[in-house]
């Protein structure tokens, strides 16, 4: 085939306007939010779908619509499998235009997509992880944590019970990262107080459904309380095996990782008298009960806990950056968002004002609850006492010590 003047003008002309096709279309795409959870294992209430809602309730709240903006939220279930999650990452960031990863609950999948989202310098919002890990030797400059993690809660839970008495612990610990991060943190606590951890159970996860052989390790060792280095239906089902063979009487039980919804499976007549953190709870005040009340028609017989609560407030303060910067700027670079998001003052009805730190740590502050009596009780998911407040310059891992790579100290 000959080529001739025209048709190589018009190859030429065809060349030319490509990119400029190409530039038009991704400053016209949507801006997409990625949340990536368990949404049919043992996580599935304490993130899962609910985390999805509160998302999108965060745009339509933020008015993504009368605003201009354009922004999608879609989800995925990464089954608690790091392989799996590290592929559905690729896949979002290289055909579907994800922007932001939120949510990422499991510790050894959220590390796993550390690297992914640096090496494609996207946004990485986890709420749902607890490894300390991810804002200390594991940090990244593209990401940000923004609820909770296994320092706050050693220190928070793991440092009333000591108080209290509870000074020789065993723990029944879950074999992957948060499990052993969640482990190590508390028992530095413990130490630190002159305390002693006796022993020590680490089990399969997530395969482990009887529990009973470790809780029989946990009675024979004499320590007053038994730490639950786990979470979700691996709690739940720790909780209702101990009470089964009794073990709530002999050992104080220290669930170090439990959320409302974990409450409400096992009932108050056994989580009674329980102590745990979270950072959020519906019926905390006005704002977090008119949260919640928009919400729970779209998530029945599921309230909301901490990570939904995180999921909603990282998502508005990142459409507060969208807006800030613009969706072009944004999508440029993920390091240069993630600046201006630490940048800009954090505050919603949810959580209140807080500062995100250079390591990623988002400092909001920490309640120690006691779960309710069933007579103290005065309606469906009343469950908690607050206890005490701490403060999130006080109860997170001083930023010296997590020794992150980029932050100079």
């Amino acid at each position: 085939m000959l080529l001739t003047r025209r048709s190589a003008l018009t190859t030429v002309a065809a060349a030319t306007t490509l990119p400029l096709i190409r530039r038009a279309r991704a400053q016209g795409a949507p801006i997409r939010i990625g949340v990536m959870n368990d949404q049919s294992g043992p996580y599935t209430n304490t993130t899962g779908v609910t985390s999805v809602v509160c998302a999108k309730q965060a745009l339509e709240d933020f008015g993504v619509a009368t605003k201009g903006m354009n922004v999608e939220v879609i989800s995925a279930d990464h089954q608690n499998k790091p392989d799996l999650a590290v592929s559905i990452a690729r896949q979002w960031f290289d055909r579907d235009g994800v922007d932001v990863l939120l949510d990422v609950p499991t510790s050894s999948v959220a590390l796993a997509l550390q690297s992914v989202v640096r090496e494609k310098n996207k946004v990485y919002l986890n709420v749902g992880a607890a490894t300390s890990a991810l804002t200390g030797s594991q940090c990244s400059p593209n990401f940000i944590h923004w609820t909770y993690d296994t320092y706050m809660l050693s220190k928070s839970t793991g440092g009333a019970m000591v108080k209290a008495g509870g000074d020789t612990w065993f723990f029944m610990t879950a074999d992957y990262a948060f499990g052993k991060q969640l482990q190590s943190d508390t028992s530095d606590l413990i130490v630190k107080a002159g305390g002693k951890v006796l022993g020590s159970a680490l089990y399969p996860f997530p395969e482990t459904t009887d529990f009973s052989s470790f809780l029989v390790q946990a009675q024979a060792s004499g320590a007053k309380v038994l730490g639950l280095a786990n979470a979700g239906g691996d709690t739940i089902n720790s909780i209702k095996q101990a009470a089964e063979f009794g073990i709530n009487k002999s050992m104080k039980i220290a669930g170090l990782l439990m959320f409302v919804n974990d409450v409400h499976a096992l009932g108050l007549d056994i989580a009674q008298g329980l102590n745990l953190t979270e950072s959020f709870y519906w019926d905390m005040n006005e704002g977090t009960r008119a949260f919640t009340k928009r919400v729970l028609p779209k998530t029945p017989k599921n309230y909301p806990n901490s990570i939904h609560a995180g999921c909603y407030s990282a998502t508005l303060h990142y459409l507060k950056t969208v807006a800030d910067m613009g969706a072009v700027e944004v999508r440029k670079d993920g390091v240069a968002t993630v600046n201006r998001m630490k940048a800009m003052p954090v505050e919603d009805e949810l959580f209140g004002k807080s500062k995100i730190r250079e390591d990623g740590r988002n400092l909001v502050p920490a309640y120690l609850f006691e779960v309710k009596k069933p007579s103290e009780s005065k309606g469906p998911w009343d469950y908690y006492n607050l206890k005490v407040t701490t403060s999130g310059e006080d109860v997170y891992r001083p930023l010296a010590d997590g020794h992150c790579s980029f932050v100079k100290t």
